[in-house]
Order: C-alpha cells, then sequence, then structure tokens
C-alpha cells in the first residue's frame, strides 16, 4: 500500500509538470494552513530539484518573488522573471545578498526542506536535523517582516519538543504537520509557524537562542532532495 501510494504521487507529478512529488507536500500545507499569498516575497531553503519552488510561484504570481538556494546547482530552468536561484549554503550566504533580490523589506514566507546527510541512524539525524532548524531561526530575524510565515522540516525525536517551544516565542503560531506524501516509515515533520514576532536586539536573550552542543557539529543540508 505505501508503495503503491507514492507511486501515485510520483505519476502525479509527471503527469502535473512537477519535479518531484514533493511538490504535493507543500501544496497540501498550503492548502491546509493558508501559507502563501499573492505578491508574496518568498525565499525556499533546500530547494533542489526546484518542486517548491515551482508551487511557491504559482501561488505569488506575477508580483510576488521567489529566492531558492541550494547546495546543488538547480538544472531545471526557471522563465519566470521574478525566480532567482542561488548555489550555497543558506547558512553562509550573507543576508544583504538574499535581501538584495527583493525591491523592498523582508520576506513573507521562508520554506525549508532542508535536510542533513543521513546516516541511517535515527539519534544522529534528528539531531543533524533539529540543528538545520535552529540555524532557520537564528536568522528568521533579518530576513523575514513581522507576521510573516514559516514551515520547515525536522526529522522526529527527542529534541523535537524543544524545539517546538522555541519557535513558539518566536512566532504567533507553531504547529507539526505530516503531509500525506510523506513516506509512512519517514520521521519527517513540518513545523508550521505563523505571525513572526519581531524582536529588537535588546529583547533577544538566552532563552530564546538556539542552544548549543559540542556534540552536534555542523553539519551540511543534503545535496539535493532525499525523498
Amino acid at each position: 500500500m505505501e508503495r503503491e501510494l507514492h507511486d501515485h504521487y510520483f505519476r502525479q507529478a509527471k503527469r502535473d509538470g512537477y519535479l518531484s512529488r514533493a511538490a504535493y507536500k507543500l501544496l497540501e500545507i498550503n492548502e491546509r494552513k493558508s501559507l502563501l499569498k499573492s505578491e508574496n516575497r518568498v525565499l525556499d531553503c533546500g530547494c533542489a530539484p526546484g518542486s517548491w519552488v515551482q508551487v511557491a510561484i504559482k501561488k505569488v504570481g506575477n508580483q510576488g518573488t521567489v529566492v531558492g538556494i541550494d547546495l546543488c546547482s538547480i538544472e531545471h530552468v526557471f522563465h519566470e522573471k521574478n525566480v532567482h536561484l542561488i548555489q550555497g549554503d543558506f547558512r553562509d550566504i550573507p543576508c544583504e545578498q538574499l535581501l538584495g533580490y527583493l525591491q523592498r523589506g523582508k520576506f513573507d514566507v521562508i520554506l525549508s526542506d532542508m535536510a542533513p546527510h543521513t546516516t541511517g541512524a535515527r539519534p544522529t539525524d534528528h539531531h543533524a536535523s533539529e540543528r538545520l532548524c535552529h540555524d532557520v531561526l537564528d536568522r528568521c530575524n533579518e530576513l523575514l517582516a513581522e507576521n510573516g510565515n514559516l514551515v520547515m522540516k525536522v526529522f522526529e525525536g527527542e529534541a523535537y519538543a524543544q524545539l517546538l517551544g522555541r519557535t513558539r516565542t518566536l512566532f504567533n503560531k507553531a504547529k507539526g504537520f505530516v503531509p500525506k506524501a510523506s513516506r509512512s516509515q519517514s520521521t519527517e515533520i513540518y513545523i508550521v509557524c505563523h505571525g513572526f514576532i519581531v524582536k529588537d536586539s535588546a529583547e533577544i536573550d538566552s532563552s530564546i537562542l538556539s542552544p548549543k552542543s559540542d556534540a552536534l557539529p555542523r553539519r551540511k543540508p543534503s545535496r539535493g532532495w532525499k525523498k
């Protein structure tokens, strides 16, 4: 049944012209959680091969902007002038460069489907995935507009509750969601957040800074989408 389900999404992606069946994860998240709106400015982190960019650009329209970034180059050619692709590490690209693609302000929505290089050891992969989520949260104050939205993928594990707790200090609403297109054996879950609360530097204290651990070395996101 599991194989039949995902064969369905694979075939459907081919019919609908999406680069990956992962497009249906974002489509369902957006349908259920209302993340993307016309004219939104969207940052897509870990965007390869580009199916989330495809979904986002359809939702934001000609007056919106989508900036995608991934360690891998994106082979698909987007002809829309309001799509901008960067090959690089999200954590290393200056905020000024990312915001430079916008005519004004910050991003309205940040999408993150980033994942670490998986080892097969669930605790290790969980903590590496959690670390990437904290890296995204660390940059929200510089990149995400007030009342902006965020969705980010994490592998479930012991630190999930702490991550969700931190996220809820930064957004009015934050809740986990598992799309139907996710594999049943996968531990991935998407934290969907609404209403970013911009904080002055004086308000950012140790209670909302990302946790540090010598046991969690910096890891690079996966090269492309491991679906």
